[in-house]
């Protein structure tokens, strides 16, 4: 019940993990160094946070390409469950993720077992502790994973038992140490850490010594002396007023912390780990270099530099080692936090409307909006139409046709149709007259079907417009001349 209260790093019972914690490496500053110790130091712990809660959030897209190239979105696959539901019988998606990172950055490999459904899919996926594996070669070409259990037992793995996640690796089988690749710097920070602990536990006083005037009688005398002053001034005793006799006077031994630069080594450690987890000191705390001017630009670096990669890291692995279906690509969508702030978004959000890149329903789910009925049709870079409207410029298109030629029921329905073909006529002849006042003359095909006339009198404007000058001229004078040509119903 007692061992039950350690940490688990520091759990020495039969059953903790202290055992199978890698041996770490003493360094330069004196201090040992491994990733459970090196989380004690704040700028690598908010790090690994930072890097493993931004990418245990982003959104896992899974599509299947078609014949014609064109993607859809899947959400019936095991995969998708997996990744983005439920990956094992006790963990969320974003806690799995973001244990997995955390092993990743902190350990440069993560591990879990796979568990067939039985059907040609996975039903879990089961973290296993990188301290805990060992990876063994076979034969010298393939290698095989060792794993023990919390109590001591061993079972070994194929590689296609477990999913292997590796950083940067020298060998392709298993991935560098990020915090054994830099155990100097991260000592140094955490012999900082330890000499500042230990100058307030000691009320920040610098060490003292006794300055006695004569030379005491034996060696007893003076360990006597010694141990009477400590026991005055530690325990129950500590921070009580010391009294000197015999000519003794207190010595202070100078430490000047300003001209040790203490403060300021320890503040350069800082941005030294971020550059190690390529994380922009203004994520985590510090400010010393940051503008308002450059924070948004560092973020949306931080997305670009070291969160795609890692995000591509993971696309490839699930691809390769859990999917093998090539007609699925998988991707975690981190476009939400790419897009700056609000003026920048609209605008980049109104430029892919305008251009047809987007339609406006898509747009607004882009943004988290519901989809609107008829806002489903791109628009056209040209006076920002649907395909589905006629063509500005005169061609012919789905929309460019005139009202029904039925014959009305009465006399109203007559007159709403005569207004709705006058309507026609007038937006064709002024597209028509926009083309020949620029110099380009329509087609006769075209010239006939926008004004309903027959094609020989098409033809035959060519040569009125010629004799008349309608090149050149001014658009609203030959609308006028077209549009009276319609409605009259010859040239």
């Amino acid at each position: 019940m007692f061992l039950s209260l350690f940490r688990a790093g520091a759990d020495r019972s039969p059953w903790g993990d202290f055992w199978f914690e890698p041996v770490s490496r003493s360094t330069g500053s004196g201090m040992r160094v491994s990733p459970d110790t090196a989380l004690s130091l704040t700028a690598v712990y908010a790090c690994v946070r930072v890097r493993a809660e931004s990418f245990a959030l982003l959104p896992f897209r899974m599509y299947r390409r078609g014949i014609d190239g064109q993607r859809k979105a899947v959400t019936d696959h095991w995969l998708y469950r997996l990744m983005a539901k439920r990956p094992n019988r006790w963990q969320t998606p974003f806690e799995f993720r973001e244990m997995l990172q955390g092993h990743l950055d902190l350990r440069g490999n993560a591990f879990c077992q796979i568990i067939d459904d039985g059907a040609g899919g996975i039903a879990e996926l089961l973290p296993m502790h990188p301290d805990r594996i060992t990876v063994e070669m076979v034969d010298g070409q393939d290698y095989r994973y060792r794993y023990t259990r919390a109590d001591g037992s061993r079972q070994v793995f194929r590689r296609d038992q477990v999913w292997h996640l590796r950083g940067l690796s020298g060998d392709g089988v298993v991935g560098f140490n990020p915090i054994e690749l830099a155990r100097e710097s991260i000592g140094e920070a955490l012999q900082y850490q330890a000499y500042s602990s230990r100058f307030f536990a000691n009320n920040a006083t610098p060490p003292i010594w006794i300055k006695y005037p004569g030379k005491m009688a034996d060696k007893a005398t003076r360990e006597s002396v010694r141990e009477t002053l400590q026991a005055g001034q530690t325990g129950m005793n500590r921070g009580k007023l010391m009294v000197l006799d015999q000519g003794m006077e207190l010595q202070a031994v100078s430490v000047n912390l300003k001209d040790l630069q203490f403060l300021e080594a320890r503040q350069m450690k800082v941005p030294e780990i971020a550059r190690l987890f390529r994380v922009p000191p203004h994520k985590i705390g510090d400010l010393s270099k940051a503008t308002f001017s450059n924070i948004e630009q560092q973020s949306i670096e931080f997305w670009q530099d070291a969160m795609q990669p890692t995000a591509e890291r993971w696309e490839a692995s699930i691809e390769c080692q859990l999917l093998g279906d090539d007609s699925i690509d998988v991707e975690f969508d981190m476009r939400a936090q790419m897009r700056g702030d609000s003026a920048a978004r609209a605008q980049y959000l109104h430029n892919l409307v305008l251009d047809g890149i987007l339609t406006r329903n898509e747009a607004r789910e882009i943004e988290g909006f519901d989809r609107i009925e008829g806002l489903d049709e791109p628009l056209v870079p040209t006076n920002e139409r649907e395909l589905s409207d006629p063509d500005p410029n005169g061609e012919a298109g789905a929309g460019e046709t005139l009202p029904d030629a039925t014959p009305p029921a009465n006399d109203e329905d007559a007159a709403a149709q005569q207004n709705r073909l006058r309507a026609v006529l007038i937006g064709n002849a002024d597209r028509m007259a926009r083309r020949i006042a620029a110099g380009d003359w329509p087609a006769d095909q075209v010239l006939s079907d926008a004004l309903a006339l027959p094609l020989a009198d098409a033809g035959r404007l060519q040569a009125l417009a010629q004799a008349q000058g309608w090149a050149g001229a001014e658009r609203h004078i030959v609308a006028t001349h077209l549009l009276g040509i319609a409605l009259k119903g010859t040239a």
